[in-house]
């Protein structure tokens, strides 16, 4: 009877752990692309200098700023959690492509961030499909 107990414990035990993680992987870039974000709106000296530098104008910081801070505050309300990581991959294969062939930069960075909101995003693709079906 232990074993079985037990064996049936184990999958109900590694499912919280695997939602725990999720959560803490959520809210760990929702402290990151907030910071981001209130850096770029802010007007950091230099994020006014980096988006002179890719050459598309202040009005790009505000926009990617202001998605960075949206991006953020979806990860952390579970209906919004996969479209903002869908939305934050995204945001993150641009800045990869801006860093790489406008600044040339290497791309680690975004690329981390790219993977993790990946994975927050297909780990949460349930979410994406279940408004399709209404």
């Amino acid at each position: 009877m232990d074993a079985v107990a037990s064996g049936a414990v184990r999958p109900a035990a590694r499912r919280r752990a695997g939602a725990a993680a999720l959560w803490v992987l959520q809210a760990a870039l929702a402290a990151v692309f907030a910071g981001a974000g209130l850096t770029k709106l802010g007007g950091s000296p230099e994020m006014v200098q980096l988006f002179a530098d890719i050459g598309a104008g202040q009005p790009l910081r505000y926009v990617v700023g202001a998605l960075e801070v949206a991006g953020a505050a979806g990860l952390l309300v579970p209906r919004l959690a996969a479209p903002a990581a869908v939305g934050l991959t995204a945001l993150m294969a641009g800045a990869t492509v801006t860093n790489v062939v406008v600044l040339g930069v290497g791309p680690a960075m975004t690329l981390g961030l790219l993977a993790a909101a990946g994975v927050v995003a297909w780990r949460r693709r349930d979410r994406l499909r279940a408004p399709l079906r209404r």
